[in-house]
């Protein structure tokens, strides 16, 4: 008898640092290094592009802290657990398999594998399962049945903001720009304001790195 093979279950993965690059997030799915990045992806078990990817606008705090070796040991983002109407952030969310989810999760814990139960997830909106930089897996919402979730700290804003690099930020507005379609004073505006940014970088630095 032919066992019959799964259908795969989907889950939204919604980005908001670096991957809303499409060609970053892909180093995530197939592996390689990404431009200006200092690490080589390892890649998921199952290397099948996303399914389908949309603009997803999420209404949460977005911040840099930490020094990423990945980036220049400099700030990179990460967003707040507490849903604030009066934060935006602008977010490309790839259809990816769960396993495929779990090895991004697992890419972004410096390979180590978490037990991730996304129903529990789900049920308390967000949950710890490593105190790491992305260790916080987080429910934001769900899009015709589908869930959408992400990751972040549990620091909750609680630590010292630190400045992105220009290769990060590069790579944050080129997401910006070509995927969400924002215009060169739109993205300046998004992100000078946000903690590790401000003060840091000028609008006519940010443009700079626009162009």
């Amino acid at each position: 008898m032919v066992e019959k093979k799964q259908t795969p279950q989907y889950v939204w993965y919604a980005s908001y640092g670096s991957n809303l690059s499409k060609d970053r997030f892909l180093c995530y799915i197939r592996g390689g290094k990404p431009e200006g990045s200092e690490k080589t992806e390892v890649g998921c078990r199952d290397q099948t592009l996303p399914k389908e990817e949309k603009t997803y606008v999420m209404n949460y705090p977005l911040y840099f802290a930490k020094n990423s070796v990945r980036w220049q040991k400099q700030g990179v983002a990460f967003i707040g657990l507490q849903e604030d109407k009066q934060h935006l952030i602008y977010s490309r969310k790839y259809l990816i398999t769960i396993e495929q989810f779990m090895d991004v999760v697992k890419q972004e814990n410096n390979g180590e594998e978490l037990p991730i139960d996304l129903e529990e997830v789900k049920q308390n909106r967000y949950m710890t399962l490593k105190d790491s930089w992305y260790g916080t897996i987080l429910y934001v919402g769900e899009e015709e049945g589908v869930p959408i979730f992400t990751f972040t700290a549990d620091w909750d804003l609680d630590v010292p903001f630190t400045k992105p690099s220009k290769e990060y930020l590069s790579m944050i507005i080129e997401g910006l720009r070509r995927y969400v379609g924002l215009q060169d004073a739109e993205i300046i505006d998004y992100l000078v304001s946000k903690p590790g940014v401000k003060g840091a970088y000028s609008p006519s630095e940010i443009k700079k790195l626009i162009n």
